[in-house]
């Protein structure tokens, strides 16, 4: 995905935004400083070649378009969450380009970080560049400094510069190779091009076949080069294009949509295909509150509502162990804004939350309405799941809060699971030797909800069975799974309790859970569509409340300030399906907006 803002700041230090959205993810920041302009470009290097590898890289190019800008670079690294220590070394970077006509006259340096009790090295490259034709190669040296006395432990590196127009620096942050053998004796040189009677640029080519393919010479000259040039700069943003190019999404707010579309596919690992909730860990849900979580973990329930979202924009390509995520509190971090404790780890990995087969189940029926046809194996699966849930449907959980107090009956999501099951079976024709225990237990999910969970004085259904004068957003779901009529309820964090204390702002995914659900309410009930959208773009504008990049965070504060952790898929999951849900529904009513 390819962010690109630009940011403005004015030399009173007034801060102006100038944002120009590209459909792609890189990030784009403009310094203005008159008469002196710069800006720095950040992107995750990504091609659509099969043959060529999948590169751990940070690159970050700094250019300066006016005057003359003084530059100071820092890297420091703090290994195992600054937990264990490092060593800092200044090597000779075998993969610069000897075309390059250096300052110095020999090749460039490289910072190596290497932490043998964390087990992992990382090294910082430099490639000086020149993007005018009268700009001359910048110097750039990169020296050691200490931040021990930080809590840093080991050296950082940093390089300060004075770059003028025309001229720019790229630094790319990755895990090195494992054999800088091969790199070493792969170094073109004007000598060995002579002996070979070839031309230093058809040696550069040709020795770049030789490294490793993580460890290409950084040059702009060769094809297979794939960070420091403009030749990948242009692949990632093509690849990024490409993707969003597959959206079927032609409605309302389109850019919001697919803006969020775009996080979603940020959070799929590559590699694995697997969804994390979120990349960010320990922001806290109230500043200088205790509510401080790790997301950095693959949840069926976030995978599942990411998959379900993606694939109703047509992106089906996304939808085609163990455990180690022990809760760790960090007292030595002192926390985003004093909010501690800092938390890596979660402990509702080992939680029952019985909602999960719910949304896994629902995003399998979604995909065959989209996606490819389920197999027999897959059904199997299927079969075995909905068998469980029917078996443990009475059972006691901590829901989609993640309390950790008291388990309690929430329901609604078991009914979802069983009924998805059913679906499929009848759709697809498949065998399903327990049919009519599986219609027994979805009837029967039903009737206790309708028994145990409403409140008859006060007409709503409340949060679980034990509790039924406590409020929930959660069950705001319950029209949007076809459980029943749209209504709009709320969750009073004041009355119930989740075992966790602390305060929390207001969850987004509650709002938008609340739009969808007057949405469907407003099918039938042209007021109550009007004020969902209201909700959406006028009275509460929700869409104000995403930054100038439309990333969302979890929750949003008294003050509109983001709080929880962000990105937060969930987030961009609901607001994809209240957009997609309103859209439709006003172009279908053909209302006047």
């Amino acid at each position: 995905m390819y962010f690109s803002t630009r940011q403005s700041t004015l030399i009173n230090s007034q801060l102006s935004k100038d944002l120009n959205y590209e459909v792609s993810a890189r990030l784009l920041q403009r310094n203005t400083q008159d008469p002196k302009v710069s800006y720095h470009l950040d992107f995750l290097p990504l091609n659509e070649s099969k043959e060529k590898p999948l590169l751990f890289w940070l690159v970050r190019k700094i250019e300066v378009i006016r005057g003359k800008v003084p530059i100071r670079m820092e890297c420091a690294p703090a290994f195992n969450y600054a937990r264990s220590s490092h060593t800092l070394s200044l090597l000779p970077d075998y993969s610069a380009d000897p075309t390059i006509n250096y300052v110095s006259g020999t090749l460039p340096q490289r910072a190596h970080f290497s932490s043998s009790e964390a087990k992992l090295n990382l090294d910082l490259r430099v490639v000086p560049d020149i993007m005018g034709d009268f700009a001359t190669t910048p110097d750039v040296v990169l020296k050691s400094f200490d931040l021990r006395q930080q809590g840093h432990l080991g050296l950082s590196v940093c390089a300060d510069m004075a770059l003028e127009e025309g001229q720019a620096v790229w630094f790319i942050l990755r895990v090195p190779p494992g054999d800088d053998e091969i790199s070493r004796h792969s170094v073109p040189t004007v000598e060995r091009a002579k002996t070979l009677g070839v031309s230093l640029e058809a040696l550069v080519l040709g020795d770049s076949q030789l490294r490793a393919k993580d460890d290409p010479i950084l040059t702009r000259l060769s094809n297979i080069a794939i960070a420091a040039n403009s030749f990948h700069e242009q692949s990632t943003n093509e690849f990024w294009n490409n993707w969003i190019r597959k959206s079927t999404y032609q409605g309302l707010w389109r850019e919001a949509v697919h803006r969020s579309a775009l996080a979603l596919k940020l959070l799929i690992f590559e590699p694995t295909g697997a969804v994390v909730a979120s990349p960010t860990f320990s922001l806290p849900e109230m500043i200088g509150g205790t509510r401080n979580w790790d997301y950095r973990a693959s949840w069926i329930r976030d995978s599942s509502f990411t998959l379900y979202a993606l694939i109703r924009l047509g992106f089906t390509e996304e939808a085609d162990g163990g455990k180690d995520l022990e809760e760790i509190e960090l007292p030595h971090f002192d926390g985003h804004k004093g909010s501690k404790p800092v938390r890596i780890g979660n402990g509702a990995a080992d939680h029952v939350q019985l909602d999960i087969y719910g949304e896994l189940l629902d995003c399998i029926y979604l995909s065959q309405k989209f996606g490819k046809p389920l197999s027999y194996d897959i059904w199997v699966s299927v079969r075995e799941l909905t068998d469980y849930v029917v078996e443990h449907y009475n059972d006691t959980d901590l829901s989609i809060w993640e309390v950790r107090d008291t388990k309690r009956n929430f329901t609604v999501m078991m009914w979802v699971a069983i009924d998805r099951a059913i679906r499929l079976a009848d759709k697809r024709s498949f065998p399903c030797p327990n049919r009519f225990e599986w219609y027994k237990a979805r009837d029967q999910i039903y009737e206790d909800v309708i028994k145990y969970a409403w409140n008859k004085e006060e007409k709503f259904f409340a949060q679980s069975y034990e509790e039924t004068d406590i409020l929930d957003s959660a069950v705001l779901i319950m029209p949007l799974v076809f459980f029943s009529s749209a209504t709009d309820n709320r969750y009073d964090v004041n009355k119930a309790s989740d075992g966790v204390g602390g305060e929390e702002g207001t969850f987004c995914l509650c709002t938008l859970w609340a739009v969808e659900a007057l949405t469907r309410a407003g099918k039938y009930d042209a007021t109550l569509l009007n004020k969902a959208r209201r909700m959406f773009e006028v009275w509460h504008d929700f869409l104000q409340y995403t930054n100038h990049l439309g990333l969302c965070t979890e929750e949003i504060g008294l003050a509109g300030e983001g709080l929880g952790n962000a990105v937060q898929g969930f987030t961009h999951v609901t607001l994809i399906s209240a957009a997609f849900n309103l859209s439709r529904t006003l172009e279908r009513r053909d209302i006047n907006i």
